[in-house]
């Protein structure tokens, strides 16, 4: 317990962005997973929870459907998900995922971003010791149903830490942390149970955070910023541990 928590307060949803970037990114998650297992989200447990992820971030429903149809079209794009990892200045380790049309491109783009702010990209792999895999679901509290009954019964679901939160725009819910391999019997568990949903995603918690000064820190977020605001790039995780934490 307790570095599910140190990486929520560290990211304080700051990938998400402004709105349209966060629907870009939804979008094309959308088309990925209607692609793969089809257009209808009663048979598609992926694009179903997306389509939670979308409502939470108030996304038109006509955006919604354009990213389905999308999936369908001979002559859109066909994303594929790619993962960077690399380290930036001072020993920070950074893991990039993007979703992209163009493997070459992107990869020119983040190995430059790396370069020009004294980083390098590293080899596929390298960092996977360096950060957990995880199932992050936030879900609304049940009436009678406590935080200690909810943990034991999804404990045999892959959940290993619950933690109680309130967010100025989702109001009070439960994030639910798990292995990325549970996330599908985690999805099922909650759906059979009648618990609502408000989103689900898949993070990469750093085993161990890194000091680093205020002027790192500055030098650090040029870099962290311009890999966020490329538009083939959906998340970035890093191991830089924030000012506010204790």
């Amino acid at each position: 317990m307790g570095r599910a928590f140190e990486y929520r307060k560290a990211r304080k949803l700051k990938r998400w962005g402004n709105m349209s970037r966060t629907f870009t990114r939804i979008g094309k998650e959308i088309t990925i997973a209607a692609k793969a297992g089809g257009p209808d989200p009663d048979t598609n447990p992926r694009l179903r929870a997306l389509m939670q992820n979308a409502k939470a971030a108030n996304m038109p429903k006509d955006t919604v459907e354009r990213a389905i149809k999308k999936a369908t079209d001979k002559d859109s794009s066909d994303y594929k998900e790619i993962t960077y990892e690399g380290y930036g200045p001072f020993g920070i380790a950074i893991f990039v995922e993007a979703a992209t049309d163009n493997n070459t491109r992107t990869v020119a783009n983040v190995r430059s971003y790396f370069t020009k702010h004294g980083g390098s990209l590293g080899t596929q792999g390298s960092l996977t010791f360096l950060f957990d895999h995880k199932s992050l679901f936030k879900i609304r509290p049940k009436d009678g149903v406590g935080m200690d009954d909810l943990e034991l019964e999804l404990i045999d679901y892959g959940v290993d830490e619950l933690i109680n939160d309130e967010d100025e725009e989702l109001g009070e819910y439960i994030a639910l942390y798990g292995g990325f391999e549970d996330y599908s019997n985690i999805q099922k568990y909650l759906e059979e149970n009648g618990f609502e949903i408000i989103s689900s995603e898949f993070v990469r918690i750093p085993n161990d955070l890194k000091e680093v000064t205020a002027e790192q820190r500055a030098t650090l977020d040029k870099l962290l910023e311009k890999l966020e605001e490329d538009e083939d790039v959906q998340n970035v995780f890093h191991n830089m541990k924030e000012e506010d934490e204790e």
